[in-house]
């Protein structure tokens, strides 16, 4: 194991990063629902920014994986880092793009591109979280639960 994988695998994050990671995950997707369910915009136009932002939330998921199994020597093509790093630098063109044009105050459009980076920011935290986590129980394993009588004898 390589000095890097040590690194990684030893830290656990603390509870408190965990939860604001999930915090800060759930504020950021249902500012930016609830926001497009409230807009004034065709169903079309809602559809595109839903899927702009589930390709945003995926890519970037995508290459923080990418990035981290480099980091950890497991193989990683270059097509699929650069497909990953391709469809998050799409998700944030498309978004820029569809706020740009769309019939909305710039306070609107402000509101869904915070929302948008928020998501994007948290997600990455929230999967960096999930493989820190499962890394860290490979290494230190919950010992066996003790098995204790249902009613005492």
């Amino acid at each position: 194991m390589s000095d890097v994988q040590k690194q990684h695998v030893l830290g656990r994050p603390t509870g408190a990063f965990v939860g604001a990671s999930w915090v800060a995950l759930g504020l950021g997707a249902s500012v930016y629902f609830i926001g497009l369910y409230n807009a004034r915009m065709l169903l079309a136009e809602k559809g595109f920014f839903v899927a702009v932002f589930l390709l945003g939330l995926f890519a970037a998921i995508s290459v923080q994986k990418a990035v981290r199994d480099r980091a950890e020597e497991i193989p990683v093509t270059g097509a699929y880092l650069g497909v990953a790093w391709g469809m998050l630098l799409m998700a944030l063109t498309l978004m820029t793009i569809g706020l740009w044009n769309a019939e909305l105050l710039l306070s609107e459009k402000g509101f869904y591109g915070i929302g948008f980076a928020m998501s994007l920011f948290a997600v990455v935290a929230v999967q960096k979280n999930v493989r820190d986590l499962a890394a860290f129980r490979r290494v230190h394993p919950d010992p066996a639960p003790i098995e204790r009588p249902a009613f005492p004898a």
